[in-house]
């Protein structure tokens, strides 16, 4: 098992520009690492504010809340950001808010969770057990078109429609139960390179190094990794709790506030990228007018570019060799 450690949390901390009296709000507690790392840094009159669906997570969140009266937990996704700072009064006056997208370490190394394809146990999927429907019950009930139009548009897999086709055969047959089932299936629809298939042909000459390092990159892939990835996100409305959350935490921030946003996936960036860049500009429908009102200012600046992961946290968490963290700040 590979021990949960909060991803690029040197670089958060430095871009959240933490206040001693501040208010921040981690949309997304997971294990705590983000949070209690705020916490180290706060005075005696900062609070953190942790929110998290998974009731796992919680249960950390409200023993971390026992030992520090300074931070408090919330079973709410970060999709209900909004509701939660109206409730506690917080509309205008956080100083930072941080999410970490995507599914936690610890979700994936739990195999009752279902989230690998990795470790075989129940196909379930969901972020919180007790809410909505699990990958097990989807995937044995919806159409064959259904499924691939998941696979293709939330895991970008080009060969959805040949894995949807082998997932209602296989169906037919035997309901499909759990993520070792899922995952064999899809290895026999799609195996993987380098397998064996064609040994002997060519012997290296004239291939190109970035040619090698895409093979390798191709051998190192699970076939099911984008399905899973799919699946997950459809499963727990992942992208459309980021845009619902992304509104809701501009809302929330006081002048000066920073917004941090940790992805993994293009996706999720993309979501992200573009509400960071709109955000930043004057609205273009209004922006010719000689008078431009403050309604259509820029409400966003972008205090650094995109931050990825340095060589050695990288070494040291390979988890996070996909992580990409944004950072915006909230102007008058």
């Amino acid at each position: 098992m590979i021990p949960h450690e909060p991803v690029l949390l040197d670089e958060v901390l430095h871009q959240l520009a933490i206040r001693p009296d501040g208010v921040y709000v981690d949309c997304t507690f997971g294990r705590g690492g983000h949070s209690q790392a705020i916490l180290d840094v706060l005075g005696p009159e900062g609070r953190v504010f942790g929110l998290d669906r998974d009731p796992e997570a919680v249960r950390v969140g409200e023993e971390l809340s026992q030992k520090d009266p300074r931070f408090c937990i919330e079973h709410e996704s970060f999709g209900q950001l909004g509701a939660f700072l109206k409730s506690r009064q917080l509309v205008g006056r956080v100083n930072g808010i941080l999410f970490d997208l995507g599914v936690s370490s610890p979700q994936l190394d739990d195999a009752r969770r279902g989230f690998s394809f990795m470790k075989d146990g129940p196909l379930d999927m969901r972020m919180d057990p007790a809410s909505g429907i699990s990958a097990q019950v989807w995937i044995n009930s919806v159409s064959e078109r259904e499924i691939a139009r998941v696979l293709y548009r939330y895991g970008e897999e080009r060969s959805s429609r040949r894995i949807a086709k082998a997932v209602c055969v296989e169906r037919e047959q035997n309901p499909i139960t759990t993520t070792g089932q899922l995952a064999a299936l899809i290895e026999r629809v799609l195996p993987r390179r380098g397998s064996g298939h064609g040994k002997g042909k060519g012997k290296g000459k004239g291939k190109s190094k970035s040619k090698s390092k895409s093979k390798s990159k191709s051998k190192s892939r699970h076939p099911a990794t984008r399905s899973f990835q799919a699946i997950r996100i459809f499963i727990n409305r992942e992208l459309d709790e980021i845009s619902q959350g992304l509104s809701a935490a501009l809302e929330g921030l006081a002048t000066g506030g920073r917004l941090c946003v940790i992805s993994f996936h293009s996706l999720e960036d993309r979501i992200v990228k573009r509400f960071f860049r709109e955000g930043a500009r004057v609205d273009p429908a209004l922006a010719d007018l000689p008078v431009v009102p403050d309604s259509a200012l820029p409400h966003l600046k972008l205090p650094s570019r995109a931050i990825r992961p340095g060589d050695e946290e990288m070494c040291r968490n390979p988890r996070a060799r996909s992580a990409v963290l944004r950072v915006a700040e909230r102007v008058a």
